[in-house]
């Protein structure tokens, strides 16, 4: 079965083929076999390479709809003492390309999450940061030179 299309969350309805858990470096797809909960092997084959979400689906040859679901994985959940501290933990981080999510509620942060490195946690709790290890799906904001068509794609120029 083939892959040959993308629908953002929300855009698409039809027959489910299966789900596809992956990792947030795995859902920069543009040819890769996935085989979805079910065993059905999917190959991917799209014109450019898709950064896709939770609630995104690959449109296969056949009609149906293969949904994609970020996978929980192993993350530390920083906080701060402040909204402004936090900002600067974010500047931290930013300054070192680490993929970073931001979680906010009402529109003010409150807790970032990375994907786990010693040595970030150490600089992190060095600058007063509280750092939980934790299991979750990682949907980590996209760069700003990402490519944004549909708000998912992530194009490659050499």
């Amino acid at each position: 079965m083939r892959a040959t299309g993308v629908e953002t969350k929300g855009k698409w309805q039809g027959a489910l083929a299966g789900r596809a858990e992956l990792a947030h470096d795995q859902r920069a797809l543009r040819r890769k076999l996935v085989t979805l909960d079910n065993g059905l092997d999917v190959l991917v084959d799209l014109p450019h390479t898709v950064a896709l979400e939770t609630g995104d689906a690959l449109r296969l040859e056949d009609g149906r709809f293969a949904e994609i679901v970020a996978a929980k994985e192993p993350l530390y959940a920083i906080t701060g003492n402040s909204t402004a501290h936090l900002a600067q933990l974010c500047w931290h981080i930013g300054n070192r390309h680490l993929p970073c999510q931001i979680e906010a509620r009402s529109g003010v942060p409150e807790r970032l999450l990375i994907g786990r490195d010693h040595v970030i946690k150490d600089m992190l709790e060095g600058l007063g940061a509280k750092v939980a290890e934790i299991r979750a799906p990682f949907s980590p904001l996209r760069g700003a030179y990402s490519g944004h068509e549909n708000g998912h794609t992530h194009h490659h120029h050499g």
